[in-house]
């Protein structure tokens, strides 16, 4: 027997033994370190829509921090669901803007005015606005599961899509610049910083993509806080305004001391939901809203996670469980509704990384920092122009790709993409600027539901603009021989039908074979 030749394959056969679990061991921690990049960038609307609501509820920091460990315990919850039984794909879903104005129509309502201690007012107000999600969340969960949606989506095509992605990311805009000249000293170095190492350093030092472009968002965090924590230190911001010490320090935020070390979030914590038929109503709109957006959210992460075009079945079911997602911010008190969040399919974009396990991993981090309440302030106290640098970059990922499908020679073509545009920021800039200055909207008829309703829908771009450009691709020429190669329609046909595209099933199949029981039309 060659007893040199044994063990010359025994050592080889060991050596690819090692190799491979050497290589499973780095992608799980590259895997790790994704999923709390995920985490660290969903933190900022996380952490900006309580404190917007809580001080106008009558809330101070302690109960800041508890709806804020809330939203991330159900955001963590509401990922797991939409990645697992929703649409399959790699978003994270969590707070959304839209619901924003009718949680302020509640709260500013006259029958919360005779409450005189403020944590008094706030349960009161919180289980108002419980109420109206729950309301709210039938309606979104009947437009899900009952196929509504999946109606309408049939007749979008990359021409009418196009505005509809470009403006869900492009109409969050003043979250980004305005919130990061709050705190130019901050702000910019952390805009510069992030641009420099997503998108120069690849390729001027040929350095592995892993390092510069993956973990972007992680190196410009951690760089910027610590110069914001010298720099609170050094006693820079002593004598500054109170808003610009807000925006700047990283120990104003109130919510490291107000957290509890351990605490399980759990259903009516708040006490029972109470109802009320206008409050409802104007909470239907934002979660209109807020399907609409998910909407363009979903559709850039298929092309992010390189997976075919969702099929208007899967887009129902993903809306579907968005509305379970709904109803669980209702019953839990979160405050506000959610949404699959923009910023974070912007850094799938920047990462180029569309994996639905990384997102899962950033789901347990967020359930995890949600019940250790005080390891997940620390991080939660990170200055918002930090998070506002970064939205300025990864916004700017969500849209653009549709337009390789559409014909850019065409004139319909350039006037359906620039109207619908340049009308839903339009519409949208002047519906918020005539809010805040005159603390009303525009429409103000005797019904106060139906005024908070038009304001909700034409505050968000995203939905002006997809009506413009869905009824203009719809009427305009229509029946003309070239509109259907110039609006893209044919690139997505073989799409309206789940099992028309052998790789579908692929991408978009439940787990466990649950096809069987829950299939896909």
């Amino acid at each position: 027997m060659n007893y040199n030749l044994l063990s010359s394959s025994v050592y080889h056969s060991d050596k690819v033994l090692f190799i491979y679990l050497s290589t499973i061991m780095n992608d799980a921690a590259e895997g790790i370190v994704q999923g709390f990049q995920h985490y660290i960038v969903m933190l900022g609307t996380t952490v900006i829509i309580p404190s917007i609501l809580v001080p106008l509820m009558g809330g101070g920091d302690v109960e800041k921090a508890e709806v804020i460990n809330t939203v991330l315990f159900v955001s963590g919850i509401n990922t797991l669901l939409q990645s697992l039984f929703g649409s399959r794909l790699p978003v994270v879903i969590g707070a959304s803007y839209a619901y924003v104005i009718p949680a302020l129509y509640i709260t500013f309502s006259y029958r919360f005015t005779y409450y005189l201690h403020p944590h008094l007012r706030f349960e009161e107000t919180m289980r108002a606005i419980q109420g109206a999600l729950i309301i709210a969340s039938i309606s979104h969960m009947i437009m899900g599961f009952f196929g509504l949606w999946r109606v309408l989506v049939r007749f979008l095509t990359p021409l009418s899509a196009a505005p509809l992605v470009i403006l869900t990311g492009v109409g969050l805009v003043v979250f980004a610049f305005p919130q990061l000249a709050r705190c130019i000293e901050i702000g910019l170095p952390a805009l510069i910083i992030v641009i420099i190492l997503s998108q120069y350093l690849p390729r001027l030092f040929k350095c592995k993509r892993s390092i510069c472009e993956q973990f972007a968002v992680l190196f410009t965090v951690a760089i910027v806080w610590a110069y914001a924590e010298i720099l609170t230190a050094a006693g820079a911001y002593d004598n500054r305004p109170d808003n610009t010490q807000l925006s700047c320090r990283t120990d104003r935020s109130g919510l490291i001391s107000a957290s509890p070390w351990v605490k399980i979030p759990y259903p009516l914590q708040w006490g029972r939901p109470s109802f009320h038929a206008s409050d409802a109503f104007a909470m239907m709109a934002a979660s209109y809203v807020a399907i609409v957006e998910t909407t363009g959210s979903l559709i850039a992460a298929s092309r992010f996670g390189s997976a075919t075009h969702i099929p208007p079945s899967v887009l129902s079911r993903g809306i579907g469980w968005q509305g379970i997602g709904v109803l669980l911010d209702g019953l839990f008190g979160t405050g506000t509704g959610s949404t699959a969040l923009v910023e974070n399919t912007g850094l799938l974009g920047l990462t180029k990384v569309g994996s639905r396990r990384v997102v899962q991993i950033s789901a347990v981090f967020m359930i995890f920092f949600s019940i250790f309440g005080k390891f997940g302030a620390v991080l939660a106290s990170i200055p918002l122009p930090i998070f506002a640098a970064l939205y300025c970059v990864l916004f700017a990922y969500v849209g653009l790709g549709l337009l390789q499908f559409c014909n850019l020679n065409s004139f319909r073509t350039k006037f359906i993409l620039g109207f619908s545009i340049f009308i839903g920021l339009s519409v949208a800039q002047y519906f918020t600027e005539y809010l805040f200055v005159s603390g009303r909207g525009p429409v103000h008829t005797r019904t106060s539901a139906f005024n908070v309703i038009m304001q909700v829908i034409f505050s968000s771009a995203a939905t002006v603009g997809i009506m413009a450009a869905f009824l203009l691709d719809c009427t305009h020429s229509y029946g003309h021989d070239s509109v259907r190669r110039d609006s893209g329609r044919h690139w997505w046909e073989k799409f309206r039908v789940y099992q028309t595209d052998t790789r579908t099933e692929e991408f978009y199949a439940l787990p466990y074979n649950l096809n069987r029981f829950f299939p896909s039309f």
